[in-house]
């Protein structure tokens, strides 16, 4: 589809561009995002609401559906027949390979990348006991790894699906992205933030795709684009595409930036928590470029590769 674009001393035209995009509020609060600011540069711009098989699916399981691109897939297909020009994600949820002739052409700058523990009092903590709600299997882990006597359930659905879930169950907690939570001002006074959970790659920052060929979306879209969150990201994306290998497993990945130095930590555990894998690495932001794959290598030489391949034994 495309756009063509000109400016001159007193006017901006462009074609419509159509933004696709899930039809849940955070989903359409972020697309309004990029709505606003495309906007802004002078651009016109159109929201285009599609379903997820992610959305549509609430019973079962994502590891069971094949979580990879279950919540983007709809949307690739849109772009592919030209029914949208672009694409808005939470990155988390992107593959991190694209399908054929869809790039990256945006990465907005980050919200908060933790994860937040929403609860009914903290007692049960200190106790043997307690359930915990959550469809995320890096999230599962990482609980059990902590307080492995506890129960983790099962929590799928929107936010606010999730949201109303908690208050109907018998739970002690649940566990959410403190950003999304935030973007759609639904994070409550009383909560936890959860410091000591790594959270998925590339947690908290918005991601915008768009056709390799239509060029002029992408210079459009490239102006969105904020760098430090790029950096970060792809180091902890290039760590989870090397561990994955195809598979889902619960993995961790935080990059942060701190003046000239880029810190990196990741980590892998197995599915019931009690095995826990870490990497720790400090460098130059010149040397960011190819971290994400050393430290996941480092990872799998001492002792993730045999825990990857147990994890795929139980998944499958």
């Amino acid at each position: 589809m495309g756009i063509k674009a000109y400016k001159d001393d007193t006017s901006t035209y462009a074609e419509i561009i159509k933004i696709g995009t899930r039809d849940s509020e955070l989903a359409l609060w972020q697309a309004n995002k990029v709505k606003s600011a495309l906007e802004n540069l002078g651009y016109k711009t159109q929201l285009v609401t599609v379903k997820s098989e992610g959305d549509l699916n609430l019973d079962q399981p994502l590891y069971e559906m094949g979580i990879t691109g279950i919540f983007t897939k709809t949307l690739d297909i849109a772009m592919i027949t030209g029914k949208v020009d672009i694409a808005v994600h939470s990155m988390k949820d992107v593959p991190t390979s694209l399908p054929n002739g869809i790039v990256e052409a945006a990465v907005l700058k980050r919200a908060s990348h933790k994860d937040i523990l929403l609860h009914n009092g903290l007692n049960f903590l200190k106790q043997e006991k307690g359930i915990i709600a959550s469809g995320s299997l890096r999230r599962k882990a990482q609980w059990l790894n902590k307080y492995p006597t506890h129960q983790v359930v099962d929590l799928r659905g929107n936010v606010n699906t999730r949201l109303q879930k908690l208050q109907d169950n018998n739970w002690n907690a649940a566990i959410f992205a403190e950003a999304g939570l935030e973007r759609i001002n639904l994070k409550p006074k009383d909560y936890l933030s959860l410091d000591w959970m790594l959270p998925a790659p590339a947690q908290g920052a918005m991601l915008v795709v768009a056709m390799k060929k239509d060029t002029h979306i992408r210079e459009a879209l490239s102006k969105l684009n904020h760098k430090e969150t790029e950096i970060c990201v792809h180091v902890e994306r290039e760590f989870l595409k090397v561990l994955e290998g195809g598979c889902t497993a619960p993995i961790g990945a935080l990059a942060k930036i701190d003046g000239d130095a880029l810190h990196f930590e990741g980590n892998l555990l197995s599915l019931d928590g009690k095995q826990k894998f870490t990497v720790h690495k400090t460098v130059s932001i010149e040397e960011a470029d190819g971290l994400g794959k050393l430290c996941a290598k480092d990872l799998l030489n001492s002792g993730g590769r045999e825990l990857m391949e147990e994890i795929k034994k139980e998944l499958n």
